[in-house]
């Protein structure tokens, strides 16, 4: 892999990625893994869906009031890592982290499946819980609350946008001799290509 083999803008790069590993099959192509970091830059990492990529960034969606929320508040910077081991590759993204605008995250709350949008309702995401009783008692309840379609988004869930500072393709080959093609955002919003050493 080159350099001039790879879109000129990463995150359409990124998309064909996905796009690829989704064309062969592989299960749940847009999972990645989000680090954050606390105010005390204590790290935490969990794995995420990418529920949109544009020029933009990566957008993801949760609650708010979660560990991953209240670290983008204290500090909203972020790195997320795709990979996809039966094609051999994986990409790496870093940088700020803003809110999803209220439009675009109620009309993506809306869309989601009943059953996720009681869950939205019913769960502290994150918080501890006595048992699995009551958690399905929290759901009922939640479920009660709202009989119809008509469920609105909790004021604690949104989204967020990952916008990429740096992006980084990474592809298998023998030898441990990898490829490895990273794009650093210029201060003009341009991207610059550089070939890393494995």
């Amino acid at each position: 892999m080159e350099a001039d083999d790879l879109a000129a803008d990463p995150m359409a790069q990124l998309i064909a990625w996905v796009d690829a590993a989704r064309d062969a099959g592989l299960a749940l192509p847009e999972a990645f893994s989000l680090a954050t970091a606390s105010s005390d830059a204590a790290p935490s990492v969990r794995l995420l869906l990418a529920r949109a990529i544009d020029a933009d960034g990566l957008v993801f969606y949760t609650n708010r009031e979660s560990r991953k929320g209240r670290d983008l508040a204290a500090n909203p910077r972020g790195a997320a890592a795709f990979h996809w081991p039966q094609l051999d590759r994986q990409a790496r993204l870093a940088g700020t982290v803003q809110e999803v605008e209220a439009m675009e995250t109620v009309a993506y709350f809306a869309a989601r499946p009943r059953g996720s949008r009681i869950s939205a309702w019913a769960s502290a995401q994150g918080e501890p819980i006595a048992d699995r009783a009551a958690l399905d008692a929290r759901w009922a309840d939640a479920e009660r609350r709202f009989p119809d379609d008509d469920i609105p988004m909790p004021p604690f869930w949104g989204g967020y946008r990952l916008v990429p500072e740096v992006v980084e393709f990474w592809q298998s080959r023998t030898n441990r001799l990898h490829d490895r093609i990273e794009f650093v955002r210029r201060g003009d919003g341009e991207w610059q290509r550089r070939r890393l050493q494995p």
